[in-house]
């Protein structure tokens, strides 16, 4: 049997500077999906002067209590943080980083100078992390894009990549503090895709690119699609004449409190007020201009 579609929904404009971004999730209908908290879609972009977007960064911004997790499908992707961490990936590469107890963090996006591609298209998630896990120091990770664990679909179907957690024998490098999953699904021109879900994970899906049927629906390119709590299958087909992009995420339910305010999700309203005093005190760094302009 298939699972229900609980709703959809298309996010909320959020842009940055000249990048056009809809705040997917949290939405009217949903405060989170599993332990991801968090869904900003990066459209597709093709800067018209073909410069840059951004040549100092999206802005330097805290974190605490959460992981953040930027999968770029076209583009590159730089970081920096106040830890001294720096990694630039391209098209198809992961950057995540633990916020842990406090970070400062900045980001360039811009077109992927390795294959000449002029659009940019990204994803950023931010990952609820447990109440133990919130206060350990920050950590940093980037994986390239032959690094992301990937296979071939039978009947040349198309292909899955995981950007967290497991599929079959397929493991990510990112590190998994949950029972959590991410998954992007390309399915070519006139084939279909069958995920027989398991009892007591949460499941969402976005649409990357292009028309695509989920579970008999026909949805469109940036909708975000939640499912119901019952098991089923999650059945993804392409009818549109168009290969089709998708990415598939959730996983086990937070049960431990709640609070976010602005870039801080902790498990108390005091925590969340610590996390602003060690801000305001200095304690999270900051990020080293020399090694930015050196970089």
């Amino acid at each position: 049997m298939k699972k229900q579609i609980s709703f959809s929904t298309q996010g909320q404009r959020a842009d940055i500077g000249d990048l056009t971004i809809y705040r997917v999730l949290p939405n009217r209908y949903a405060d989170a999906v599993g332990p991801f908290v968090f869904l900003d879609h990066l459209v597709p972009a093709k800067p018209s002067s073909g410069k840059p977007t951004r040549e100092d960064g999206t802005g330097a911004h805290p974190h605490r209590g959460i992981a953040t997790l930027t999968y770029i499908l076209n583009g590159e992707g730089e970081h920096f943080d106040s830890r001294g961490n720096h990694g630039k990936i391209y098209s198809g590469g992961v950057q995540w980083m633990k916020a842990g107890n406090g970070i400062i963090h900045d980001e360039n996006l811009n077109p992927d100078s390795k294959t000449g591609s002029p659009y940019i298209h990204a994803f950023q998630f931010w990952i609820n992390l447990p109440s133990e896990i919130k206060k350990q120091d920050p950590e940093y990770l980037s994986v390239k894009a032959d690094e992301v664990p990937n296979m071939h679909l039978d009947d040349g179907a198309g292909w899955l990549k995981v950007i967290i957690g497991q599929f079959e024998k397929l493991v990510s490098k990112v590190p998994n503090y949950h029972k959590q999953y991410l998954y992007h699904i390309h399915l070519n021109e006139g084939k279909e895709f069958h995920l027989p879900t398991e009892k007591g994970l949460e499941y969402a899906a976005v649409v990357a690119k292009n028309d695509v049927l989920v579970n008999d629906t026909k949805f469109n390119a940036g909708d975000f699609i939640e499912f119901d709590r019952e098991e089923g299958v999650i059945e993804i087909c392409s009818r549109s004449g168009q290969a089709v992009d998708i990415l598939l995420f959730g996983g086990e339910k937070y049960v431990e409190p709640i609070v976010a305010q602005g870039p801080f999700v902790m498990n108390t309203m005091l925590e969340i007020a610590q996390a602003y005093e060690d801000l305001y005190s200095g304690k999270y760094g900051a990020i080293d201009p020399k090694a930015s302009s050196q970089a």
